[in-house]
């Protein structure tokens, strides 16, 4: 019995340790793609800037006729939803954090009667939904580990000629913003109409009067394109740092439990084997002592 269980934990220790390999590659993996996501978002921020100051620049021209591109509707017929996780799991609590977000989201627009259509970028979304039973009018995948701008190119062309015609009178992304190494936040932001902040970006201090042709309406419905694009591309980059981060976290703890493991199943392993060796050596002794009486009841 000894020697069988001894066998089964040899076995279960060489899985583990089989196991912790692999999660101490991903670990590392996830390390050095956390800071490739990082200087990633540092290098697309000048031109994010750039974008959202010209915005900014015409949305303070616009007057009463271009109220439908600004601010936020006061009343909702539709309503369109961006959910960002990822194509991949053993991230920790990533995905499901902005999932269940999406899901209270989603029933509070439902029980106001709004219509509600849901774009999902990550495989993780689709099966999710499907599991619930929520329809996904369109689902990205293959784009949340390296996030191009192609990729946010895609998404936004899915969403901002329907809003232009009127079919979406809301706009909004849920996706996970990246803070710091150590700090990650679920967020919900309106990307159309452009939020009110948008515009009083330029209100502090000195404010050139710039001359726009075409006029400042047509020029924001132009523009719109090209702040949602980089605004969506922002929040890709942001969510694949924060997927990064996530998963390396749960890798280095997965590591650290499969050592927890090992350690255990050794002690557990050399209990066996000083068990055995101790009865082997009662046995012998046992042995022993009963050829000693066998001899000395011989000699009698």
């Amino acid at each position: 019995m000894g020697a069988g269980q001894e066998r089964i934990l040899r076995r279960r220790i060489k899985g583990v340790e089989s196991t912790k390999k692999i999660t101490r590659a991903m670990e590392l993996i996830a390390a050095s793609q956390i800071v490739r996501a990082q200087s990633r978002i540092a290098g697309s921020r000048p031109y994010q800037e750039a974008v959202a100051k010209a915005v900014a620049e015409v949305a303070g021209e616009v007057g009463a006729k271009g109220a439908r591109l600004l601010g936020t509707p006061t009343s909702l017929q539709s309503v369109a939803i961006v959910a960002v996780v990822a194509d991949r799991g053993l991230c920790g609590g990533y995905n499901s954090s902005v999932l269940r977000t999406v899901e209270r989201k989603f029933k509070a627009y439902q029980s106001e009667g709004v219509e509600i259509h849901l774009f999902t970028v990550g495989k993780k979304a689709q099966s999710y939904f499907r599991y619930r039973e929520i329809s996904v009018e369109t689902n990205f995948v293959g784009m949340t580990d390296k996030p191009k701008f192609s990729d946010a190119e895609k998404i936004s062309d899915a969403l901002v000629h329907r809003f232009q015609s009127g079919e979406f009178d809301l706009v909004e992304i849920v996706s996970t913003r990246f803070i710091s190494a150590g700090t990650q936040k679920v967020e919900i932001a309106q990307l159309l109409p452009l939020p009110e902040s948008v515009k009083g970006e330029t209100q502090s201090g000195y404010r050139a009067m710039p001359e726009l042709e075409p006029e400042a309406v047509p020029l924001l419905a132009a523009l719109l394109p090209q702040y949602l694009e980089t605004s969506i591309f922002g929040a890709l980059l942001e969510a694949s740092a924060s997927e990064h981060t996530a998963r390396q976290r749960a890798m280095s703890s997965a590591t650290e439990n499969a050592e927890e493991l090992i350690t255990d199943y050794t002690r557990e392993m050399n209990r066996v084997r000083q068990e055995a060796i101790t009865t082997e050596i009662m046995e012998i002794v046992g042995g022993a002592e009963a050829l000693r009486q066998a001899a000395a009841t011989e000699r009698n």
